[in-house]
């Protein structure tokens, strides 16, 4: 349970999902056992009727299948402001690299213990989108591969949820050379 005793009531409700060491000024960080994404009792025990205003997740819904992160997605939805939205990141079915293809498919590489390992599911722009438009979500799209491997940047605001994994930020991109992207989305509840 997320303990929300320090917020006012009027407060927004900033939260990030599957945390593990991401800290932000202003985020209330969770962790799976606190809050689980499928668990929407876990959900009605952390917020009760207070709603949230942005959800970010890095690197997280690909560790559920297409119909949990779709499950995931409706309880986000129903927790959410109206005009709030979902800030989400997961590794790219479409970018046209062999290595990070290799790091970020199902079963993932190497040791069971490895966080890959848990990957369910390797979305592209149209799964992750379709997931998200299912539980009623209009989707924006920040960065992602088409089908031709071609990278889409549009400009986004890090203010509103920070994804390091990204253009901009990741230590991996430099020199005008991609070394590791996500697909990056807003889904809006209207």
């Amino acid at each position: 349970m997320i303990d929300l005793t320090n917020l006012s009531p009027t407060q927004s409700i900033k939260i990030i999902v599957g945390a593990s060491s991401q800290s932000y000024p202003g985020w209330i960080q969770t962790q799976e056992e606190e809050l689980n994404l499928i668990v929407r009792q876990d959900w009605v025990n952390s917020f009760g009727d207070r709603k949230i205003d942005t959800i970010l997740c890095e690197h997280v819904w690909e560790h559920l299948t297409y119909e949990e992160g779709v499950r995931a997605a409706e309880i986000c939805y129903e927790f959410l402001k109206p005009g709030g939205y979902i800030r989400c990141a997961v590794p790219d079915g479409f970018f046209q690299n062999e290595w990070y293809q290799n790091i970020v498919q199902i079963g993932g590489p190497g040791p069971s213990d490895h966080p890959a390992a848990s990957h369910k599911i390797v979305h592209n722009y149209r799964t992750l989108r379709g997931m998200f438009e299912e539980a009623g979500f209009e989707v924006k799209l920040h960065e992602y591969c088409d089908e031709t491997g071609k990278f889409h940047y549009n400009e986004w605001d890090p203010e509103g949820g920070f994804i390091y994994r990204s253009y901009r930020f990741d230590h991996r991109n430099k020199d005008g050379e991609l070394g590791f992207v996500s697909l990056i989305v807003d889904a809006v509840k209207q």
